[in-house]
């Protein structure tokens, strides 16, 4: 096959896993069915050569219990990151590099500070929000119903949720209540932040029912539920209840995973 006949590389995502992770298959699979090269690497090896994200096209921290949610959860974690890998991530951002992280990968970002976004103070980034103990102390793990703001859906700032506007999408998490100060919840507000909410069940009982956020370029994603496992239709629980025109469109899982590999994603040039 010829350089100009050559189909377009994919796009390589890296996904980021600590002792704890186990959801970084079902993210691996996503990316690899929405276009991409998924590359799974364990923090302390990235830790010790941070040349990979680099090399990286987009970044995905996946969900579980990152060192067993000890301190609390994704705490750990996000100082590993904070305390070696802060410069290179925010690099891979002002690069243009989208980046998700699910459920723990949720916590991960936010106590990490790269969400919703306040830039590097000394060794590290600022924390400005929280997820925190359920309302209901307990660990809740169903399909909720969530809305995407913006006008008529996917109109707000982030890449990710690009053309959606209503979506069915799994939870799983005992610390899934989004907190933030009032000032930074009404900026979120303001700057078109706020990427998904819960419809009309606030499972966790997160402010203004906040189910993910993006910063303020709209590349760094995070959200409680989990977009990864719901990529095919028979994934639904309800799937030989809704008809063919279920089975027929793509779920909004792989829709989020899709807009940030077609944002990265460039055709080969044919050989001059």
């Amino acid at each position: 096959m010829s350089e100009a006949s050559s189909p377009p590389a994919r796009p390589v995502a890296l996904l980021i896993r600590a002792p704890g992770t186990n959801c970084d298959r079902e993210m691996a699979h996503a990316f690899r069915l929405a276009g991409a090269e998924p590359r799974t690497i364990h923090v302390d090896r990235l830790t010790a050569d941070p040349a990979a994200l680099a090399e990286a096209s987009l970044i995905g921290i996946p969900g579980g219990f990152s060192y067993g949610d000890d301190v609390a959860a994704g705490r750990v974690f996000a100082n590993r990151l904070k305390r070696r890998l802060a410069e290179p991530l925010m690099g891979a951002v002002e690069r243009g590099v989208p980046i998700i992280g699910v459920c723990n990968g949720f916590q991960v970002l936010v106590k990490l500070g790269l969400l919703p976004g306040g830039g590097i103070d000394g060794g590290g980034f600022t924390q400005r929000a929280t997820l925190i103990d359920n309302a209901l102390p307990r660990f809740v793990d169903r399909w909720v119903s969530c809305v995407v703001p913006g006008e008529g859906g996917g109109g707000g700032r982030c890449v990710w949720t690009k053309g959606l506007s209503r979506c069915e999408l799994p939870i799983a998490h005992g610390e899934g209540r989004f907190a933030a100060p009032p000032e930074v919840l009404d900026e979120l507000e303001a700057n078109g932040q706020v990427a998904l909410r819960y419809a009309e069940d606030n499972p966790n009982g997160s402010a203004r029912h906040i189910a993910g956020i993006c910063d303020p370029t709209g590349l760094v994603f995070g959200l409680m539920p989990h977009p990864e496992r719901f990529t095919d239709p028979l994934q639904h629980p309800a799937w030989t209840r809704l008809g063919e025109s279920h089975r027929a469109a793509e779920p909004p899982g792989l829709t989020m995973f899709r807009n940030a590999v077609q944002r990265v994603a460039v055709p080969r040039l044919a050989a001059g």
